[in-house]
């Protein structure tokens, strides 16, 4: 870990080294490959060695912190010496990056940097040009709208409290300091809590001798530091002696040689959110082996019980969401100390720390075990307090502030498994901050959280997949064309959503087979329901089956009727053109299983119709076993497997998890659209799940009980295909394939938040988004 300094702000930050390597990629001789390929360097290097601002904060009261041999000395003049060398022109300390909303942070640092050369007597020309900056900018100190560190108006008016214990005469008008002890005492007036209680020790520096430094100690951890806090360390060791905060202070200087950060140790989080950084700006492909070593590492530090993991919300919730969805096997009873009631009485709780509830409410929604009733109370009371604290938010010029305000409105709004990916990645790369500087006690950033190389890699590898897939899409559109499915009447014509959904998900330019495979059966599926549906007779239905199931026939001779010969000679040609295809993925032709794919669902929309036609009533068992098969997913997902990577085998494709996988994420399918088309199809006189249910039950079963319990076998269904889709052990189907299975079924959840399938004005605005809009560098 390095720190960048004020003085110097071409580089102002401390870093730490890891031990992952790093390897170049080839890019092609472009100059905007050129940065594309420098840009990826940089942020491998990032992996490597996390970044930190120097905090002059902090680093004061380390250097105000007495010898234990001679209370007339500093124990660490290293620091003494930056505070000489690194005050700014205008007589401050502080960020090397002024901000207009930082002042109150600024002022803070530059008094505590005052009050160390004060203590040892030296610097008395830094002293008053401290001094005077104090004076001309203390307006601020009482500006609500001024981004406030924490504890602000306990540390402030206790550093007055300590200038006047040394004899130092600050430029303030006695009015405004009796203002500053005022709101100092309203704050230590508060009703007392635990969590109350943790704040009033992290902010120890500020109370000084008033302190109970007994209770302050209940606080201190391993590595013998109060909250990974330099500055409460250093205040507690200057008024209570004690051997683990010295080892705690002698090792930071030992590591950063003459400043600290605000905070330390600093690793894990930073890993993670370059992690999360990559994957959720649509770059993560380009960093694997960084990434693997991220999650490797994370685990490593989650079997051994680290502090830096288990004792911060923040870091504890991203790295269980992270090595969950990796496949990690982690408990989710590393959760359990964030029980609502624990979490307000905690530092965290207290200060309603809302990037530490976005994290803990993203992590509990990877419930993947029946069992894991905490994570759903972590749902409950998160989503409550986020819904809260987003209505009572009113707008903040602060971009960070802003920023987590809308993290807090997407996890509400676009759960997990309703997110698509390239539509959560245009969604980040927009609202992406490369300034991401943040608040403790005093501000602190780092390029590990904030970067424009992370921002410049992301729009143009965004923009470059985009052209990819509006070639395709023309491509689709003269197949379309080629096929004469346009001329079909009757059928929707829905190809911009069919790609839509295979561009969204299969996101690498490398899976061009695998979208076409998709769109094109999506096509073909909705074209084949439409026929079953309204298009067709009985006869020209039965005769489509009979062509699907003899193959190699005289299409002119043996179609009953144009839409039949149509239909049936788009189905063979993409039938042959996929099989023909996956030689080249798996080493052999998959046109068989293509074919019995097709029938079966040509089969089960049949049995819908007999049904239909005859007016009969089936059970809800017999309509689900047909139902899952007759919502047309098999055609769109299971050829599309063979071209995501992997071999498949027949054993893996006969396997009962690769069935059941296909099962679940059907079954969702199916409930879903028959609960929101439930109104529809009632009035034009068809039975779904829903209105089967209502029948064979009780006489007081209605149609919003039914609902609720559907949604519910919904759930049940989603979160076993999780489960298996993350499971390693016991598993024959490769995890590219059933990412599949899983992106299908965000895909679904989607489309049917809101509206019936293909009707959503606002899933017109997601294929422009997807497809045809790129992203302006000069509008972010």
């Amino acid at each position: 870990m390095s720190l960048f300094h004020p003085h110097s702000c071409s580089n102002p930050f401390i870093s730490v080294s890891t031990d992952s390597g790093a390897n170049p990629t080839a890019d092609t001789n472009s100059s905007n490959d050129l940065c594309f390929k420098d840009s990826k360097q940089r942020i491998k290097k990032m992996f490597n060695q996390i970044e930190l601002s120097v905090s002059s904060y902090d680093t004061a009261w380390v250097a105000m912190v007495p010898s234990p041999t001679s209370h007339c000395n500093p124990c660490f003049p290293a620091c003494l010496n930056w505070l000489l060398d690194n005050q700014l022109p205008n007589g401050s300390w502080g960020p090397c990056r002024p901000h207009p909303l930082l002042i109150k942070d600024t002022l803070s640092s530059t008094l505590a940097c005052v009050l160390a050369l004060r203590r040892w007597g030296v610097g008395e020309e830094h002293m008053t040009k401290g001094l005077r900056f104090i004076e001309s900018h203390f307006c601020s100190a009482s500006d609500e709208s001024q981004l406030t560190p924490i504890g602000f108006d306990i540390i402030f008016s206790g550093m007055v409290e300590y200038a006047r214990d040394l004899n130092l005469n600050l430029p303030l008008r006695s009015t405004d300091i009796d203002a500053l002890f005022h709101k100092r005492d309203l704050q230590l007036r508060r009703e007392n809590s635990k969590g109350r209680e943790a704040y009033l020790a992290y902010v120890s520096e500020g109370i000084g001798k008033h302190q109970d430094w007994e209770m302050v100690m209940k606080y201190q951890r391993k590595n013998g530091s109060l909250f990974n806090s330099p500055s409460a360390t250093a205040a507690t060791l200057s008024h209570l002696p004690n051997s683990g905060c010295l080892h705690y202070l002698t090792a930071l200087l030992d590591k950063f040689e003459n400043a600290v950060p605000t905070l330390h140790p600093f690793h894990v989080f930073p890993r993670l959110c370059m992690l999360e950084t990559v994957e959720s700006l649509g770059i993560g492909q380009h960093f694997r082996e960084e990434i693997t070593s991220v999650l490797d590492e994370t685990y490593r530090c989650w079997l051994q019980g680290e502090e830096e993991i288990f004792l911060d919300l923040p870091t504890c919730a991203l790295a269980f969401r992270i090595l969950r969805v990796n496949g990690y096997d982690v408990s989710s009873e590393a959760l359990t100390g964030f029980a609502e009631e624990h979490f307000f009485n905690s530092l965290g709780g207290y200060l309603k720390d809302l990037d530490a509830v976005v994290e803990l409410f993203r992590a509990s929604q990877m419930i993947i075990h029946p069992n894991e009733q905490l994570l759903e109370k972590h749902i409950s009371w998160t989503s409550h307090f986020l819904k809260q604290e987003l209505s009572n938010t009113s707008k903040c010029a602060y971009k960070h502030k802003q920023n987590i305000m809308q993290k807090v409105n997407d996890a509400l709004e676009f759960p997990h498994y309703a997110s698509l990916e390239r539509l959560v990645y245009r969604r980040n790369i927009v609202n992406y901050d490369v300034d991401d500087t943040r608040m403790l006690k005093s501000s602190y950033s780092s390029l590990s959280i904030g970067n424009k190389d992370f921002l410049r890699l992301a729009v143009e590898d965004f923009n470059a997949c985009q052209s990819i897939y509006r070639e395709e899409l023309k491509q689709l559109e003269r197949w379309v064309r080629e096929k004469r499915l346009d001329k079909l009447k009757f059928a929707r014509q829905k190809l911009a959503y069919c790609y839509f959904s295979a561009a969204a998900t299969l996101c690498s330019p490398e899976l061009s087979d695998a979208r076409l495979t998709w769109a094109k059966n999506g096509v073909l599926t909705t074209v084949v329901d439409d026929f079953f549906d309204v298009g067709g007779s009985e006869d020209e239905l039965l005769n489509l089956i009979q062509l699907v199931e003899k193959q190699d026939l005289d299409v002119s001779i043996d179609c009953c009727s144009e839409e039949v010969e149509i239909i049936y000679s788009a189905l063979d040609n993409t039938i042959s053109e996929i099989g023909e295809k996956a030689i080249a993925w798996q080493g052999r032709n998959i046109k068989t299983h293509v074919s019995e794919i097709w029938l079966d669902l040509l089969r089960s929309m049949l049995q819908e119709a007999q049904w239909s036609k005859e007016k009969a009533v089936p059970t809800v068992d017999e309509y689900m076993r047909n139902g899952y098969i007759s919502f047309a997913l098999g055609p769109i997902i299971l050829p599309a497997l063979y071209f995501v990577g992997p071999r498949l085998s027949e054993a893996v494709v006969k396997s009962g998890e690769y069935s059941l996988l296909f099962r679940h994420v059907s079954t969702c399918g199916r409930l879903l659209n028959d609960i929101h088309s439930f109104k529809r199809e009632s009035m034009e006189g068809k039975l779904n799940a829903v209105s089967l249910h209502i029948i064979h039950g009780t006489n007081s079963v209605t149609e919003d009980h039914v609902n609720q319990e559907l949604k519910h076998l919904i759930e049940e269904r989603r979160r076993e295909m999780h489960r298996l889709v993350l499971q390693k052990n016991d598993s024959i189907v490769p995890r590219q394939c059933k990412e599949l299975f899983w992106k299908m079924s965000k895909v679904l959840h989607l489309f049917y938040m809101k509206d019936d399938g293909f009707t959503s004005h606002e899933m017109a605005n997601a294929v422009k988004a997807v497809i045809h809009e790129p992203i302006l560098v000069d509008q972010l």
